[in-house]
């Protein structure tokens, strides 16, 4: 009777080693000569978690509990939870390597925890002999793994499981250059990390720096140079409230002996940047169909959004060039049309006043999502302002500060967005063997895998 295919403990090193090797028709790209290609599963175990009933999680650790790692829980103990530790229960520690299994976060990789995990999470379990457990680390992450991973087509609760691994073609080098493959590595990515960290401190304090200047403009310190040159005094300045110096909602145009086929501009509210504080998408509607349940404004008008969160996001403009002169927009908006006493760009930059967006929240009426500012809290709002020219003065000052720092803020932006695509791009060098580390000298990698086999 004729022999079946061979079992794994009848087969030969050589003949374990050949089919734990990837033949180089189906390596993906070329890697250094000593180097060699394996197949995931030849090397690398999975082990899924198991998942305990909701009714025993606890959210603090108590007898008889112990952490249970979930996908959320890679980026922050925020949602920690504890379950009892029973025999079913699967531990993983420190060292461990864990890979998330479906949904949104496929493929991500944490290691560092202890506890137990549950069914979004799988361990990986190889030999510390022929891989460098930093160097699985980051192989994980690479477009190595990932690649693949993700075209694997299964539904998003059931996730991937071994025999889906097993056709991914992995690169191994010898130890040696494992080793300074990670220590390559960690090197850059510490001084893209340092150059993160610098970045994000630009991107996260840019309101504080926009709050900390309107301080300044007004409360009469950006402009205490330009006083002292002008001669003009501190005490220049007025108390008044906003309605002294501006109407609020005015009479709209009559546009009754207007034709209907006339062109206006139209502004809904996402024609309004509230990062630029801007009309950046303005549109051109007919007259007759807009005349009507909608607010009218014209050209030199400030618009303040009115309705949450639109107002504490900054939706505020000046209104510019209008088609035929004549603007229309949403309800939402309050027109506010300055008198000769104030500058419109200064009331701009005073409802764009993260301070001022502030009180105008705390007084907000309405149900919940549908809140607005009262309209009395614009006409009572009390302010001290100087003379116009001051007030001119103080503008652009802001313009040229706010100018700046948003392309500060723009430029650091970019450079997290670039710094990401560098990790990328290093982890794919990496594991090509293209970070200038390799030794050809150094024995096959197939040798210690075979000494493994």
């Amino acid at each position: 009777m004729a022999r079946g295919k061979k079992t794994a403990k009848e087969l030969s090193p050589e003949e374990k080693l050949q089919q734990a090797l990837v033949p180089a028709a189906k390596q993906p790209y070329p890697v250094p000569e000593n180097w060699c290609y394996f197949y995931f599963t030849s090397l690398i175990d999975i082990e899924g978690g198991t998942q305990p009933p909701k009714s025993q999680f606890a959210d603090t650790c108590k007898d008889g509990y112990i952490r249970l790692a979930q996908i959320r829980d890679f980026a922050t103990d925020k949602y920690t939870v504890y379950v009892p530790d029973t025999p079913k229960m699967r531990h993983f520690n420190e060292n461990d390597i864990m890979i998330a299994r479906y949904g949104a976060s496929l493929g991500r990789i944490c290691t560092g925890l202890k506890g137990v995990y549950n069914v979004a999470l799988a361990k990986t379990i190889f030999s510390d002999d022929v891989l460098c457990r930093r160097y699985v680390y980051w192989m994980l992450q690479s477009e190595s793994f990932q690649a693949p991973l993700m075209q694997i087509s299964r539904t998003a609760q059931a996730g991937f499981n071994k025999d889906d691994l097993s056709t991914f073609a992995m690169p191994l080098p010898p130890y040696a250059e494992q080793q300074r493959i990670v220590a390559r590595i960690e090197s850059l990515f510490t001084k893209l990390d340092e150059a993160k960290e610098k970045a994000q401190a630009v991107v996260g304090g840019f309101e504080l720096r926009k709050s900390a200047i309107l301080h300044k403009a007004f409360t009469g310190e950006l402009t205490e140079q330009w006083r002292k040159e002008h001669g003009v005094v501190l005490d220049s300045w007025e108390s008044v409230a906003l309605a002294d110096i501006c109407e609020v909602n005015p009479k709209k145009i009559n546009t009754m002996d207007l034709p209907d086929n006339l062109e206006v501009s139209f502004f809904p509210m996402p024609a309004l940047s509230e990062i630029y504080g801007e009309i950046t998408e303005p549109q051109t509607r007919l007259l007759k169909e807009v005349r009507t349940g909608f607010t009218n404004f014209s050209e030199g008008d400030v618009v303040f959004a009115k309705i949450t969160p639109c107002m504490e996001n900054g939706k505020s403009a000046v209104i510019g060039k209008l088609v035929n002169n004549i603007g229309f927009g949403t309800t939402e908006f309050f027109v506010l049309r300055c008198t000769p006493k104030l500058y419109n760009r200064y009331l701009y930059h005073l409802l764009r006043d993260q301070h001022f967006r502030d009180e105008a929240k705390a007084v907000m009426a309405g149900a919940v999502g549908q809140q607005r500012v009262p309209k009395s809290f614009l006409e009572e709002y009390p302010l001290q302002i100087p003379l116009l020219p001051e007030q001119k003065e103080i503008v652009q000052i802001l313009d040229v500060s706010f100018a700046k720092e948003q392309h500060a803020k723009e430029t650091a932006e970019a450079v997290l967005a670039q710094i990401d695509t560098m990790k990328k791009a290093i982890l794919a060098r990496a594991f090509r063997g293209e970070l200038g580390t390799n030794d050809p000298a150094e024995e096959w990698a197939g040798e210690l895998l075979k000494t493994i086999l």
